[in-house]
């Protein structure tokens, strides 16, 4: 692994996110974003950092092949892209087809694309960036991540829905769950830092940033988890709705006069922490409008953690004991207020705040931010990337 250079590739359909690492040295060498991609935009631009610089390339009216065209030469230019070992791509959805990452052939993508109905906004992006990649560099080995693979654990009354079983026979109707690189990546370090038995286990894992999703982690593997067929089902998120009544679309439809795909858009986009604040998604600004007296930012914050700590007892239930709570996303890794709130509406499963630690996002304690005598409550910040380019490696047999 002398000089293993892999490239990590988050394929969107208006953005283009990547990184590029040193697998040797287990080090990141470079990162940067292709944004506004595909809307005739003037201002679509491909920016990074390199060596602590920060540098931008305007590549206006660009398309994600002209965005990848454009950080190819990148590559080429810092001397790169001859010393790529492989590409490893972040792929939202696997159906049931995928339990792991895997080495893209024809068959896989294949496979992908029939999973496209169940990501409409993400698969075929992701799919667009595996086969620009392929032409791009033929012959380097391309590697498939999959947000959904962790959860493919699941008991079937996990992931089954209470609906007629032809549904999912004929259908794939079922809950996925997403965000499994990450909770899988946090977990297995939760498992190295708090010197828990590797074989046997149980952790909740708590990913929360714009999109959140709460695991259940018995002895490495996910058992449960609170997103399902879709991202939108469980915790409240930025501007998602999280679980809801499904009679709401009706009466929704009959009451305002509006049609399912605005409905859906309402409870994707106009949801969540903005719709209940009607003021921001982003949790800091909340935080810090409540501090000033807003009580609808204030209700937003009471009611994102509310919900989180009661789908963390739920999730549990199913590993029989508890031997950690991990905090990590956006959210979970900075905001202090939401840990002490949700921690604090937790006690029933025996967590004490350490409220110095958790100032500290448990810094100087190797994250945890509970007392010695409490359940373990553990601050760990996230690394998709890096997991992914782990998992790369893993896979070209590197």
């Amino acid at each position: 692994m002398a000089d293993s250079i892999v490239l990590v590739l988050n394929s969107g359909s208006s953005s283009l996110k990547f990184s590029l690492f040193d697998l040797g040295k287990q080090q990141e060498l470079m990162n940067g974003l292709a944004d506004r991609l595909g809307q005739n935009d003037d201002e679509a631009a491909l920016s990074w950092k390199f060596e602590g610089v920060k540098d931008k390339q305007t590549i206006a009216g660009a398309d994600q092949a002209k965005a990848l065209e454009t950080l190819l030469q990148l590559l080429e230019n810092k001397g790169f892209a001859s010393r790529l070992s492989a590409v490893g791509h972040r792929v939202v959805h696997g159906g049931e087809y995928f339990y792991d990452s895997v080495l893209v052939d024809d068959l896989v993508l294949d496979k992908i694309k029939r999973c496209n109905d169940l990501a409409p906004l993400h698969n075929p992006a992701n799919v667009l960036g595996i086969e620009q990649m392929q032409k791009l560099f033929p012959g380097l080995p391309q590697i498939a991540v999959f947000d959904t693979a962790f959860h493919q654990t699941m008991p079937k009354e996990a992931y089954l829905y209470a609906l007629p079983y032809e549904l999912y026979r004929e259908h794939g109707v079922r809950r996925y769950g997403f965000h499994g690189t990450s909770h899988k990546y946090v977990a297995q370090q939760a498992v190295k830092q708090l010197g828990l038995n590797p074989s046997q286990h149980g952790i909740v894992t708590a990913h929360l940033g714009n999109g959140c999703s709460a695991t259940s982690v018995l002895n490495g593997h996910s058992i449960d988890t609170t997103m399902g067929m879709t991202p939108l089902e469980g915790l409240v998120m930025g501007t998602r709705s999280g679980d809801l009544d499904p009679s709401l679309h009706q009466f929704l439809a009959q009451r305002l006069n509006i049609g399912i795909d605005e409905i859906t858009d309402m409870l994707n986009k106009k949801s969540g922490l903005l719709g209940v604040s009607e003021l921001s998604n982003d949790m800091r600004s909340l935080c810090d409008a409540a501090e000033e007296g807003n009580e609808q930012a204030e209700l937003a914050v009471q009611l994102f953690c509310y919900r989180l700590a009661k789908s963390i007892c739920a999730l549990a239930m199913p590993l029989g004991k508890l031997d950690a709570l991990v905090f990590t996303g956006g959210i979970g890794e900075n905001a202090v207020r939401v840990r002490e709130l949700t921690l604090n509406n937790l006690k029933i499963l025996g967590f004490e705040l350490d409220t110095e630690q958790n100032g500290k996002h448990g810094s100087d304690n190797n994250g945890v931010i509970t007392s010695d005598s409490s359940t373990c409550a553990v601050v760990i910040a996230t690394a998709e990337e890096w997991a992914i380019a782990q998992d790369t490696a893993r896979l070209i047999g590197e």
